[in-house]
């Protein structure tokens, strides 16, 4: 027996000094106060875990992500803000993937060439651009390389999984049981507080949440997807109950997250649902769109002044709170929300073409505002947030091109989709599946009128992984050659 342990010493006898070693001075480090020493087998492991499996950690990130805890709640005091412990992770990954890049140049061609794939270069190229020309270049480079390490982990790489269709399941399923935590928490925090109501809904998610409305958001994006799996017949009776049974939850926490915006965006959603099962024309819908824009814009008067009329604040009456979105005069929320669209219009008549810099809205916007559009919740620190759009904060930040982006890669993701959804066989996995990450989608940039939070990693892990997967499924239908139905049309 002494034998083999001389042996088995003289095969590792390296691992064993140097763990040795480092249970040592880590005694030292923590016996002085400094615990950080203990993190680096943590780090080793997750470095060893990326570049023997990066599959596998972009799926423990996607679980960590409704986890996620800014970084600025613990040290408030420091003049940067990461996610904990996703965005050092995403991080990570970036590394990785542009070493492979760069060394094995292996990646699925007509994944890196497909339209939506050009988009995003587009995009990214004209950040490059802004963030060079940005009233404040650091602001803008850090926002360009967080939008980078979002794309690499849950559109690129993602994409490249995706291959394997067990793999969209897989993604999807790694985020709904973390998902379903911070619901029970946000549940518990409200019930506690004996307040179901729009003020205690604020901040009940809070730390995972900074407030209601990305709640929401995350919410709507998930609700689709979950119906459309429990809708694949090819999954067993015990898997769908349990999907409808989440369906639920989902529903009753969007109920009492009171985010006006999310609601909007499923009921748009299930208006896009019911047109598609209904198959009516997509020109035709266009059509109808314009002929109701055109009598909006003819009527705008009398329709501003009826909306005047309206002075039903945002309340715990759930009815009442429905009503209070078209409220324009004495609701604050939204009296605020015009006052920052109002802003990054100016911001953008100044500067239309590169704009301010990407990620700068929220501190150049102050001198924008105008004493009578402000609200009680205005601010001149830049310390509150965006310009409430996913549209009219990158008009603002990148100008004209940058709005333009957004706008692209909105038609294309959904043209994919339905694209998808039309050529693939009825009744299918595919078809199914399809359209409801459409419909996800299809709620976030509804959503994304209103509010912006794809500089976020729980919006940006569904919006891009959503976006990737109907990508992915894209090419594989191509692949097969399947030709299109006259459905779309």
């Amino acid at each position: 027996m002494l034998a083999e342990i001389k042996k088995e010493f003289s095969t590792h006898r390296w691992v064993y000094l140097i763990s040795i070693l480092f249970i040592v001075f880590n005694a030292i480090f923590m016996a002085n106060e400094v615990y950080w020493i203990s993190g680096i087998p943590f780090i080793l492991l997750t470095v060893y875990v990326a570049l023997k499996w990066l599959d596998k950690l972009i799926l423990f990130i996607v679980f960590l992500t409704p986890f996620s805890v800014p970084l600025e709640y613990y040290y408030p005091e420091l003049g940067f803000n990461l996610q904990l412990i996703t965005e050092p992770l995403l991080i990570l990954v970036l590394i990785i993937f542009g070493y492979r890049i760069l060394l094995e140049r292996k990646f699925d061609r007509e994944l890196l060439t497909h339209p939506v794939s050009w988009i995003i270069y587009f995009q990214l190229v004209w950040l490059i651009i802004t963030s060079i020309t940005s009233s404040m270049p650091l602001v803008s480079f850090k926002f360009l390389i967080s939008r980078m390490w979002f794309l690499v982990a849950f559109y690129f790489i993602a994409m490249a999984m995706f291959q394997k269709r067990s793999m969209i399941r897989r993604y999807i399923w790694m985020y709904i049981p973390a998902m379903l935590i911070v619901i029970i928490y946000t549940i518990i925090n409200l019930s506690q507080s004996g307040l179901f109501n729009q003020k205690a809904a604020h901040l009940a998610a809070s730390p995972f949440f900074r407030d209601h409305t990305s709640y929401g958001a995350i919410l709507a994006m998930l609700i689709p997807v979950v119906a459309g799996l429990g809708m694949i017949k090819k999954y067993s009776l015990p898997f769908r109950i349990l999907t409808w049974i989440i369906f639920l939850v989902l529903c009753f926490a969007i109920i009492f997250s009171y985010t006006r915006a999310a609601w909007i965006s499923l009921f748009v959603a299930l208006g896009v649902f019911v047109i598609v099962k209904l198959k009516i024309s997509f020109k035709l819908i266009g059509l109808l769109i314009l002929i109701s824009g055109s009598i909006v814009y003819a009527y705008r008067t009398d329709i501003f002044i009826k909306l005047e009329q309206n002075r039903q604040d945002s309340s715990k009456d759930i009815a009442k709170h429905i009503e209070s979105i078209s409220n324009i005069r004495t609701d604050a929320s939204n009296l605020e929300r015009i006052n920052r669209w109002n802003s990054a219009f100016r911001m953008f008549h100044e500067r239309p073409v590169t704009g301010w810099g990407p990620g700068t809205y929220m501190f150049q916007y102050a001198p924008f505002q105008v004493s009578h559009e402000k609200t009680i919740i205005s601010t001149n620190m830049g310390d509150w947030g965006n310009a409430h759009s996913e549209y009219i904060g990158p008009l603002a930040e990148s100008g004209l091109l940058g709005l333009l982006g957004m706008v692209a890669l909105v038609i294309a993701s959904l043209y994919i989709g339905f694209r998808v959804y039309f050529s693939a066989e009825p009744f299918s996995h595919e078809r199914i599946l399809s359209l409801a990450l459409t419909l996800g989608l299809i709620t976030y940039y509804i959503h994304g009128i209103l509010n912006n939070f794809l500089d976020t990693d729980k919006a940006s892990v569904l919006v891009w992984g959503y976006t990737a997967m109907l990508v992915a499924m894209d090419v594989k239908r191509k692949r097969k050659k399947e030709p299109l139905t006259s459905e779309i049309q």
